[in-house]
C-alpha cells in the first residue's frame, strides 16, 4: 500500500517579482525563477495570440517584440525581458484600427489558418520599423525562421510589400500623421458595440 503523503521529486521553482509593459500597459505579478516568456505571456498576463509551436525556436510562432526586436519568447527566459516593452500581436492594433501590416495580411492572402500568423505579423513588423522599403530579399530573410504551412510564402512577401508601401505613403502625408483604414465607417467611437 502506497503512503498518504506524496513527496515531490523536483523541488518547486522559486517566485520572483517580474514586470514588463506589455502591449503599452504596465504588468507585474510573481513568476516561477526559470519561467519562459512564452509561459508568462499566455498564463499570467493573458496575451493568447503569442502561440506555442515548436518549444524549440524553429517555427517562429510564439515571435513577440522586445524592445524594438523580434524575439521568439519559447527560447527567451522572463527574466531577460525584465522591465522592457514587449509587443504582441494584440499590441499592433490602435483600437479598432488594425496595424498596416494586419490589413495587408488580410486583403493580401497572406494568412490562412492563422496559426503562424501572430508569429509573421510581429517578426514583419519589427522588419518594418527599422526598413520601410525592404527589398523581396530582405523580407525573405526576415521571415526566414517563421514557418507557415498553409499558404506558400508568395502572398506573405506580398502582404509584407503592401503594408511597407502604406507605411512609405503615411510618412509621406503631409501632416506627419498615419491615415488609417477605419474598418467601421460613419461610426463614431462609442457607436462600435451598440
Amino acid at each position: 500500500m502506497a503512503a498518504d503523503e506524496h513527496v515531490s521529486m523536483i523541488p518547486a521553482a522559486s517566485k520572483v517579482g517580474w514586470s514588463a509593459e506589455v502591449n503599452g500597459r504596465g504588468f507585474g505579478d510573481e513568476i516561477e525563477s526559470g519561467a519562459i516568456l512564452l509561459d508568462v505571456l499566455r498564463d499570467q498576463v493573458g496575451t493568447l495570440g503569442v502561440k506555442r509551436g515548436c518549444d524549440m525556436g524553429t517555427c517562429g510562432c510564439c515571435t513577440v517584440i522586445i524592445d524594438g526586436v523580434a524575439r521568439l519568447s519559447c527560447l527567451t527566459l522572463a527574466g531577460e525581458a525584465e522591465g522592457c516593452e514587449i509587443t504582441t500581436v494584440e499590441g499592433l492594433a490602435t483600437g479598432h484600427h488594425l496595424a498596416p501590416i494586419q490589413e495587408m495580411f488580410s486583403e493580401c492572402g497572406g494568412s490562412q489558418c492563422g496559426f503562424c500568423t501572430p508569429g509573421f505579423l510581429l517578426t514583419s513588423a519589427a522588419l518594418l520599423a527599422k526598413n520601410d522599403s525592404p527589398s523581396d530579399s530582405e523580407v525573405k530573410s526576415a521571415i526566414d525562421g517563421n514557418l507557415c504551412r498553409c499558404t506558400g510564402y508568395q502572398q506573405i512577401v506580398e502582404s509584407i510589400q503592401a503594408a511597407a508601401e502604406i507605411l512609405r505613403s503615411d510618412a509621406k502625408s503631409k501632416d506627419g500623421t498615419a491615415a488609417q483604414m477605419d474598418p467601421h465607417p460613419g461610426l463614431g467611437a462609442g457607436d462600435a458595440g451598440e
